[in-house]
C-alpha cells in the first residue's frame, strides 16, 4: 500500500477558502497512492477556538465537498483530516459542534465518520466547545484485506482506545493530529508505543506552522507493526511518500503472539 502523509502547514492569516483549495490541489498532487491522509482541524485550527463556530460546517459541507472530488479523481481512499462539525441537534452535553473525522472512498462517498472521543484543552477549548464521540470507528482499506481503525491527536494518549480498535479487527491506525512542538517528543513516544504493543502500523499527520499562538510539532510518521520508523517529517510543511508491506503486519504477529497473551 502506497500512502501519502500530507503533513500542512498554515498560519492564522490564510482564508479558509483559499487552505481549502491548497488542501484540495496537495491531495490531487498524490495520484499513484492508495490512501492519503491530511491533518486534525487544518481548515478552522486546532487552537484558535473563536474560529470554530463560524467554520462549522455539516458532514456534506465544503471541505468533503473539496476532498472527495480530490479523492475520485486521484482514484486513492482520502483521509480527509477533520472539520469542526455542525450536529443536526445538540448532543448529550447540549453542545452543536464535534471534531470529526471524515474518510472519502476512491469514488467520492463517504465511507467513515469518527467523533474525536477525548477532547483536550481540561475543561476549555474542546470539552467546552464541542461534544465527545463515543463509537470504535473502522475503515477497510481498499484491495487489501486490512482494516484501519481512526482516532485524533489527543486520543492518542489513552491506550484502552487502542486495544479496543484491535478487538475491532485494525490492524492500522490513522491519526491526524494539531500537536504542538513543545510536546512533541510525547507525540513520537506515544505513536511507537501504540504501534508496538498492539503490532498495528500507525500513520499519524500532524500540522506545521503556527496558529492560535501556538507553534505546531510535525514529526507525522509512518511506523511499521515492529515500532520501526519507515519515514518521519521534520518541522515544516512536508508530504512523506511510503510504501508499506501490508503484509509484515500478520507475519509479525504470528512469529511473535504477543496480543494472544493478554489476560485482561
Amino acid at each position: 500500500m502506497k500512502v501519502a502523509v500530507i503533513q500542512l502547514a498554515y498560519d492564522d492569516a490564510e482564508p479558509l477558502a483559499t487552505r481549502r483549495e491548497r488542501a484540495a490541489d496537495l491531495v490531487r498532487a498524490q495520484r499513484g497512492h492508495d490512501l492519503v491522509i491530511l491533518p486534525e482541524l487544518w481548515g478552522p485550527t486546532g487552537f484558535d477556538y473563536s474560529r470554530w463556530e463560524a467554520s462549522a460546517e455539516p458532514l456534506d459541507g465544503p471541505t468533503f465537498a473539496a476532498l472527495s472530488a480530490a479523492a475520485t479523481e486521484i482514484e486513492a481512499l482520502v483521509h480527509c483530516g477533520s472539520i469542526v462539525e455542525r450536529l443536526t441537534e445538540p448532543g448529550v452535553e447540549g453542545r452543536t459542534l464535534c471534531n470529526t473525522s471524515l474518510v472519502a472512498s476512491p469514488t467520492g462517498e463517504l465511507v467513515a465518520v469518527y467523533r474525536k472521543i477525548h477532547r483536550f484543552g481540561f475543561g476549555a477549548g474542546e470539552p467546552k466547545l464541542m461534544e465527545a464521540g463515543d463509537q470504535i470507528v473502522t475503515v477497510g482499506l481498499p484491495t487489501t484485506g486490512h482494516t484501519a481503525a481512526l482516532s485524533t491527536c489527543y486520543d492518542l494518549r489513552f491506550p484502552e482506545l487502542y486495544r479496543r480498535q484491535v478487538d475491532a479487527g485494525a490492524d492500522v491506525f490513522l491519526i491526524p493530529a494539531a500537536w504542538p512542538m513543545p510536546r512533541v517528543e510525547h507525540w513520537r513516544v506515544l505513536a511507537r508505543a501504540r504501534a508496538i504493543e498492539n503490532q498495528c502500523v500507525v500513520i499519524t499527520c500532524n500540522t506545521a506552522g503556527t496558529h492560535g499562538g501556538y507553534q505546531m510539532g510535525g514529526a507525522s510518521a509512518v511506523i511499521s507493526a515492529k515500532g520501526e520508523v519507515l519515514a518521519e517529517a521534520g518541522p515544516a510543511q512536508e508530504v512523506l511518500s511510503v510504501d508499506i508491506d501490508l503484509g509484515e503486519i500478520g507475519q509479525w504477529r504470528a512469529d511473535f503472539p504477543v496480543l494472544a497473551d493478554r489476560r485482561l
